[in-house]
């Protein structure tokens, strides 16, 4: 067994592996270690910038489901947009799961909005689900508020995916659009612009959040 590999067997737990294993279902369950989350943070700050590290990034793909939380734990902690870019292009079309594509969240990105949104175009409409769902993502956390623009949630509404976890990140996305920008994401559903069940999904996650007001939430109830 490698030494990363090693490393992250050490950690493991397997009453929160077989927990994992309900939550993860397009993952072959030998490949759940049950690495917890804080576990596979504090392990990656370890390691990070290390001979180490640079030798496990480059090893694509991975075995086990926590070694690819893992490398994105890294490409989180990682401060040069390009070397990140190029990190994230080379594993993006291993990730094969939701948990691991929602983890993936470099914190660079946030610096360089300008820079990184033609890649998150690219991503969002590429049409492999976790790339796509990993797009979409990356159109929430960093598009919503001071550099949104109507021309996203367009984008986001206009994807064509049937796959469930892009679905489902689409419906995620146009409930969060509406808690941030309410005026220019409500016609999206008044005017029944996203598949039906997506459309119900977003009313519904929308009216679970916190961040709308009563109001808005029974209007919405009106749109289903």
């Amino acid at each position: 067994m490698r030494e990363i590999q090693k490393e992250l067997a050490a950690l493991t737990d397997e009453t929160y592996a077989a927990f994992q294993r309900k939550l993860l279902p397009t993952t072959d369950p030998e490949t759940v270690m049950g690495v917890r989350m804080p576990a596979v943070r504090r392990l990656a700050a370890e390691l990070a910038g290390t001979e180490e590290a640079k030798t496990f990034l480059a090893e694509l793909p991975h075995w086990f489901y926590d070694e690819n939380m893992l490398h994105a734990a890294l490409l989180q902690r990682e401060r040069d947009l390009t070397r990140c870019l190029e990190g994230v292009e080379r594993f993006l079309p291993y990730v094969d799961n939701w948990a691991v594509c929602d983890t993936l969240r470099p914190g660079v990105f946030g610096r360089h909005r300008g820079e990184i949104l033609p890649y998150v175009k690219r991503w969002a409409v590429s049409g492999q689900e976790y790339v796509c769902r990993f797009g979409i993502g990356m159109l929430m956390c960093h598009y919503l508020d001071e550099a949104f623009d109507p021309v996203y949630p367009a984008l986001v509404a206009a994807t064509e995916s049937e796959a469930y976890y892009v679905r489902m990140m689409v419906a995620w996305y146009f409930a969060t659009a509406l808690a941030k920008q309410w005026d220019a994401v409500v016609p999206f559903l008044e005017e029944r612009r996203l598949p039906a069940w997506t459309h119900d999904m977003t009313i519904r996650k929308a009216c679970e959040s916190f961040r709308l007001s009563d109001e808005q939430k029974v209007y919405l109830r009106t749109l289903r």
